[in-house]
C-alpha cells in the first residue's frame, strides 16, 4: 500500500481540489449511539451502546510534505513516535502552533494549496467486536484538521475535509473477518478549505475528535428528526418524530419519559410513520434557558434503541422581534472557542462541562460556538443546563479583507464565487443535520467574517427548507438579506440606537461586544441598560469566553504563550489573550462584572429612599424560586443577615416595597444590601448561590470617619534648611523636603514612612485596551505623557500655632512638548500629628491633543516592609470606574503582593475604587489615608512601577521590587474595550481639566 501515489505534478490531490469536498463519506446526519435496551439507553452512556472507541496511543509519522509521506508497503510503523489520539500534533512536539487573527500563514491562491503541507501519517491496528458480526461497520471521526484520507487494510477508503464537523465512512467491505484490522489515516495541515477555516485562532492540526466504530445493522435507523411544537396559548404542545430508515421497514417502537422519568406515551407503528404526541396538563414540560426541562424519546428498530433528550419550545419572529415560546427574550451571552492551554481545541467532557457550569452561574443564558461546531457533547450540556445556543458553521474567510480594499470586492474570491456554493452549503449541511435535534439552538449561523455573497444566500435557503424552525443569524448580510435579524460587531450603545431609528424591520443582535481583552471590558452596564430599554435590541455576546494561551516551558520558565512565542509568522501576538477566563480557565474580574450587570433581578431606592422597587428582569420565571436576605453594611459594622419577604413578582415585572424595618443605621455612612439566593440546589448550583444582590446607599456621609485619626497634641517644630533640602521635626516624626526634586520624605522614631513622595502622579500602566491601536495609549504616547516629569518653580515654607506649612509650585511637564500642568502642592504638618495634610491642586496648560490622562493623582513609594493593606470601598478584586458593579462596599484586608491581579499578558491591574479610607503598613506601624469630607477615592498598591509593567510580555518577566508604590487616585481613566473600537464611555474618561483634591495622611 502506497500512502503517498499522489503523484507530482500528476493528479490534482484532493486537498486542493474543489471538486472533492469528500470522497465516500456517509451523508451528514443526526448524532446519536444505538442501545441494545432502553435500560441502556436511558443512561445515556455510550461505552454502554454500540460503540468501540479508537482512541488512545497510535503511531505517527511526520513529514512537510504528504510526497515525503511513506510507502506504506514498505514503512516499519514499529519505528515510528506513539502519538495520543485525540491530540494537535503541534503540542505533541512535531511543528509550532501559529496564530492569526485575520491573515491567512500561506500564500493565497484559492483553491491551490502548496505541497509543502505538514502531513501527519497515523496507524494503529484494531479489532471489530464479535457480536458485530453481519452489521454494517461505520468508522467515524467527529473532528480532523484539517483534512484527511483513510485506508483499510491497505485499500483507501475515502477522503474528507471540514475540520470541525464529522467524517463517517463505511468500511464493512474492507474488513477482514475475525483478525486484527489495519487503519491508516494520513492527515494535511492544510487543504481548499483551510480558506474558508480562517478563525481567530491557532493553527493546530490532527485527529483532535474522537475516533470509533459504531455498527448498524442491515435494516436500521440511520436518522431522525424531532420538531416540537407549541400553541398559541403556551400551555400545550407536541413532538413529532420522522425517522430514515436503511434496509427493509419495520415495525418502529417510541417511548416517551416526561423529564421527571416517568412513562407518558408508548407507540408501536411503522418506520414509514410519523410519530406524533400532543401534551398538556401535567404532562406538559416546556424548556428555555430559565427552565430546561427534557423529555427522554426512546426510538426502537430492529432490536436496537436510540435515545435523544428533547424539548418543548418554539424560536419565531413575530413583528420586529425574535420570540421564544411567546416572549421577545435578551441575549445574555458569550462567545466560545473550544480551547484548552495543554490541549489546544482537543477538549474533555469534564473541562468543557465545567467551563458551562461557571458560565450558568455567572447568570449567562446564550452561548454562540464561535466560530465553528463544538464536540457533540457539547449540546447535551447546554439542553441540559439552560442555554440559548448559536450554532456557527465551520466557515471564515476573513484574510480576504486585507487583500481588498471593500467587502464587495473581499467577497468576491469565494463567498460571492460560484466555484465555492458547494462548499459553503456542505458547511450549512454538517452543522443542521448533526445538531438538529437539540433544543438548545435556537439560531443557525452561517459563519463568521466571510463578507456576503451569493453563497450565503444559498445556505441559508437550504437551512430554510430542511429546518424552518428556527432563526439565521449571519453578521456580515448588513442588509439582513438572507438572515432573521441584523447582527452588528463592537458598536456602542449610541450606535445601535442611531441604527434601530432607521431599521425598525427586523430585531438586532450584537454578535460580538465588549471584547474581554486582558483588563475589561469597561461599560457592561451601559450595554445591558441597551438590551432593557430599547425593544429592537435583543441582547449580545461578549467576545469571547476564554484567553487562547497555550502552556509553554522554556528554561525554567512556565508561561501562557500567545502569537510569536513559537516563531510564528505573521502572528498577531497577544490579541489571543482576550477572554473573560485566563488560559488556564479561572476567572478573571471581568466576569464577575459580567454577572452583575446580567442578573436577573435588580433593585433600586424609590420614593425618595424610603422605599426599593425590585425588578424582575427573567424572561419566564416569577422569583418564588429565590430566598431574599437583607444586612446593613457601614464603615465598622455589617449586620446580621435577615429574611425579607417579597410580592409574587412575574417576569419582566417590578414591585415597589418598604425598606425593611429596624434598620439601626448609625450616623456613618451606610448601605442596605439585598441578596437573592437559590433556594435549592440545582444541576448546575448549590442551594444558597447567590444569583443576584444589589446595595443602596440609605445613610450618605457623617463627615466624621469614625475612630480612624488618632489625635495627639504635639508642639510645633522648627525647620532647618540644609543645601537643597528642608527638614522639619514634630514630635516623633522627621519630614524631608527636597526642593529641587519635590521629592517629600517621612520618618517617624526611625521608620521610614514615605521613601518618596507623596508627588503628583498622571501616568498609569496601560492595559492591553489602552494599547490597542485604537486605544488611547498611541495617543498617550504621541503626546509623551509617560515621559511626563515635575520640576519645581517655588517653594515657600513657615510655622504657625497650628503646625507646618511647605507650598511648592510646581510644573509637571513633558518631554518635547509645550504642555504641562501648572499645580500647587501645600504639604500641612498638624500639630495633631503625627500627621500629614496634602492638598494638590492644578491646571492642564498648553495644547494636549489627547484631552484624556491615564489618571490624576498621588504616587508615593513606601518601604518594602508596608504588606498590610485594609480598606473600606469596593471589594475585594480589582474594579475600575466603568467596571465596578461587581464589588461590593465593605471593608477587606489584604496583602500588597494579593492585590494584584496576574493577567496572561502583564498590564494596569489592581485597583480598587470608591474607598472611604485606606491603611497599609507593617506589624510595627501603619498608614492611614483618606480624602477630607470623606470623599471617595482609588488606590493601588504593589511592587512594580508603571513601567515595569509596560515593558514586561508575560507574567515571568516581572521582578518585584524592594519596595512599595502607592497610587491614591483623584481621578483614574476606565477601561472601555479599544482593542476593538470602543473607548471608555465619555463619563468614564479622566479628562485633563482643573483639579482640587487634599489627602490626610496619619499613622494609626
Amino acid at each position: 500500500m502506497d500512502l503517498s501515489a499522489l503523484g507530482f505534478p500528476g493528479a490534482l490531490p484532493d486537498w486542493s481540489n474543489l471538486n472533492v469536498l469528500h470522497r465516500n463519506t456517509l451523508p451528514a446526519r443526526a448524532h446519536f449511539y444505538s442501545y441494545p435496551d432502553q435500560e441502556s439507553a436511558i443512561s445515556f452512556n455510550r461505552e454502554q451502546s454500540y460503540f468501540h472507541s479508537l482512541n488512545g496511543t497510535w503511531k505517527f509519522h511526520y513529514d512537510i510534505s504528504p510526497l515525503d509521506a511513506p510507502i506504506w508497503d514498505s514503512a516499519n510503523t514499529s519505528s515510528w513516535d506513539d502519538i495520543e489520539v485525540p491530540g494537535m500534533w503541534q503540542l505533541q512536539g512535531y511543528g509550532n502552533p501559529h496564530y492569526t487573527n485575520i491573515d491567512y500563514p500561506f500564500s493565497v491562491t484559492p483553491p491551490n494549496v502548496s505541497y509543502v503541507n505538514p502531513t501527519g501519517s497515523y496507524w494503529r491496528q484494531f479489532e471489530v467486536p464479535e457480536q458485530w458480526d453481519g452489521d454494517q461497520i461505520r468508522l467515524r471521526f467527529e473532528g480532523v484538521d484539517s483534512a484527511l484520507h483513510v485506508w483499510v487494510n491497505g485499500e483507501q477508503v475515502g477522503y474528507s475535509q471540514g475540520s470541525r464537523n464529522p467524517s463517517e465512512f463505511d468500511i464493512t467491505d474492507y474488513l477482514t473477518p475475525g483478525q486484527a484490522n489495519d487503519l491508516a489515516v494520513r492527515v494535511y495541515q492544510w487543504s481548499d478549505g483551510s480558506y474558508i477555516e480562517d478563525q481567530d485562532q491557532w493553527w493546530l492540526s490532527g485527529i483532535f475528535r474522537d475516533v470509533y466504530l459504531i455498527p448498524f445493522s442491515e435494516s436500521s435507523i440511520i436518522d431522525f428528526k424531532v420538531d416540537s411544537e407549541l400553541g398559541d396559548s403556551f400551555d400545550e404542545g407536541s413532538f413529532k418524530v420522522n425517522v430514515t430508515i436503511q434496509g427493509k421497514e419495520g415495525d418502529l417502537a417510541i417511548s416517551l419519559l416526561s423529564p421527571n422519568g416517568s412513562a407518558i406515551d408508548e407507540w408501536k407503528g411503522s418506520s414509514s410513520d410519523v410519530y406524533e404526541k400532543k401534551l398538556s396538563g401535567d404532562d406538559f414540560h416546556i424548556w428555555s434557558a430559565e427552565t430546561p426541562n427534557l423529555y427522554t424519546l426512546l426510538i426502537t428498530f430492529n432490536g436496537r434503541t436510540i435515545s435523544q433528550k428533547v424539548g418543548l419550545r418554539r424560536v419565531e419572529i413575530k413583528g420586529s422581534n425574535f420570540y421564544v415560546n411567546g416572549k421577545p427574550i435578551i441575549i445574555y451571552g458569550v462567545n466560545r472557542h473550544e480551547h484548552h492551554h495543554l490541549t489546544g481545541r482537543t477538549i474533555s467532557y469534564e473541562n468543557m462541562r465545567k467551563d458551562l457550569l461557571l458560565m450558568k452561574r455567572s447568570n449567562i443564558n446564550a452561548i454562540r460556538t464561535a466560530h465553528q461546531p463544538p464536540h457533540p457533547d457539547f449540546f447535551d450540556v447546554a439542553d441540559e443546563l439552560g442555554f440559548y445556543v448559536i450554532a456557527e458553521s465551520d466557515l471564515e474567510c476573513h484574510g480576504f479583507g486585507s487583500i481588498e480594499e471593500t467587502e464587495e470586492e473581499a467577497a468576491e474570491w469565494l463567498s460571492n464565487n460560484p466555484d465555492w456554493e458547494e462548499a459553503y452549503v456542505d458547511r450549512a449541511r454538517q452543522l443542521v443535520e448533526r445538531f438538529k435535534n437539540h433544543a438548545s439552538v435556537i439560531i443557525w449561523s452561517l459563519g463568521n467574517e466571510c463578507f456576503y455573497g451569493r453563497n450565503h444566500a444559498a445556505m441559508s435557503n437550504w437551512i430554510k427548507e430542511r429546518d424552518p424552525s428556527r432563526i439565521i443569524h449571519y453578521e456580515q448580510d448588513r442588509n439582513a438579506t438572507s438572515t432573521d435579524m441584523y447582527s452588528q460587531m463592537y458598536s456602542t450603545p449610541d450606535d445601535v440606537r442611531e441604527f434601530i431609528k432607521t431599521h425598525t424591520d427586523k430585531p438586532i443582535l450584537l454578535c460580538e461586544y465588549a471584547h474581554a481583552m486582558g483588563n475589561g471590558p469597561g461599560g457592561l452596564v451601559e450595554y445591558i441598560d441597551l438590551f432593557r430599554t430599547e425593544q429592537l435590541s435583543q441582547g449580545g455576546l461578549v467576545w469571547e469566553w476564554s484567553n487562547h494561551g497555550l502552556l509553554k516551558k522554556e528554561a525554567n520558565v512556565t508561561y501562557y504563550a500567545y502569537g510569536g512565542d513559537f516563531g510564528d509568522e505573521p502572528n498577531d501576538g497577544d490579541f489571543i489573550m482576550d477572554g473573560l477566563v485566563l488560559s488556564d480557565h479561572s476567572p478573571m474580574p471581568s466576569l464577575k462584572e459580567y454577572a452583575k450587570v446580567i442578573q436577573p433581578v435588580s433593585v433600586k431606592l424609590a420614593k425618595n429612599g424610603s422605599a426599593m422597587t425590585v425588578v424582575n428582569h427573567y424572561d419566564f420565571s416569577d422569583l418564588s424560586h429565590l430566598e431574599v436576605s437583607w444586612h446593613v453594611v457601614a464603615d465598622g459594622l455589617k449586620t446580621d443577615a435577615h429574611a425579607l419577604d417579597l410580592p409574587r413578582i412575574p417576569a419582566g415585572a417590578n414591585r415597589t416595597v418598604a425598606l425593611p424595618s429596624g434598620l439601626n443605621i448609625t450616623q456613618n455612612e451606610a448601605w442596605i444590601t439585598i441578596e437573592f439566593r437559590l433556594k435549592e440546589a440545582t444541576v448546575w448550583a448549590p442551594k444558597g448561590h447567590v444569583i443576584a444582590w444589589d446595595q443602596l446607599h440609605i445613610q450618605h456621609p457623617s463627615l466624621n470617619t469614625r475612630d480612624l485619626w488618632l489625635v495627639r497634641r504635639q508642639d510645633s517644630g522648627e525647620f532647618q534648611k540644609n543645601g537643597t533640602k528642608i527638614l522639619y521635626k514634630s514630635g516623633d516624626s522627621s519630614f524631608g523636603f527636597d526642593l529641587l526634586q519635590g521629592n517629600v520624605t517621612w520618618n517617624i522614631n526611625g521608620v521610614d514612612i514615605f521613601q518618596r513622595g507623596p508627588e503628583l502622579s498622571f501616568y498609569r500602566t496601560l492595559t492591553q485596551n489602552d494599547a490597542a491601536s485604537s486605544g488611547d495609549g498611541p495617543v498617550w504616547d504621541q503626546e509623551k505623557i509617560p515621559m511626563i516629569y515635575p520640576q519645581v518653580r517655588d517653594v515657600t515654607w513657615r510655622v504657625d500655632n497650628d503646625g507646618a506649612i511647605v507650598h511648592y509650585k510646581v510644573w509637571v511637564g513633558v518631554k518635547t512638548r509645550a504642555w504641562g500642568v501648572e499645580a500647587d502642592m501645600i504639604y500641612r504638618i498638624p500639630t495633631s500629628g503625627p500627621q500629614l495634610q496634602l492638598e494638590a491642586r492644578g491646571e492642564f496648560i498648553g495644547k494636549n491633543e489627547s484631552h484624556v490622562i491615564p489618571r490624576i493623582g498621588l504616587m508615593a513609594v513606601l518601604p518594602e516592609s508596608f504588606d498590610d493593606v485594609s480598606w473600606f470601598g469596593r471589594g475585594p478584586g480589582e474594579n475600575y470606574k466603568d467596571s465596578k458593579q461587581g464589588s461590593r462596599i465593605g471593608q477587606y484586608s489584604s496583602t500588597v503582593p494579593d492585590l494584584f491581579t496576574y493577567y496572561d499578558y502583564p498590564q494596569e491591574n489592581g485597583n480598587r475604587e470608591d474607598l472611604r479610607w485606606l491603611k497599609i503598613g507593617n506589624k510595627d506601624v501603619t498608614l492611614a489615608a483618606r480624602r477630607t469630607k470623606d470623599e471617595p477615592f482609588g488606590f493601588t498598591a504593589r511592587r512594580y512601577m508603571p513601567f515595569d509593567l509596560d515593558d514586561a510580555q508575560h507574567p515571568h518577566d516581572l521582578k518585584p521590587l524592594n519596595m512599595t508604590v502607592l497610587h491614591l487616585d483623584y481621578d483614574n481613566n476606565g477601561l472601555g474595550s479599544a482593542t476593538v473600537r470602543v473607548r471608555p464611555f465619555e463619563k468614564y474618561r479622566c479628562y485633563t481639566k482643573p483639579f482640587n483634591f487634599t489627602f490626610d495622611f496619619n499613622i494609626v
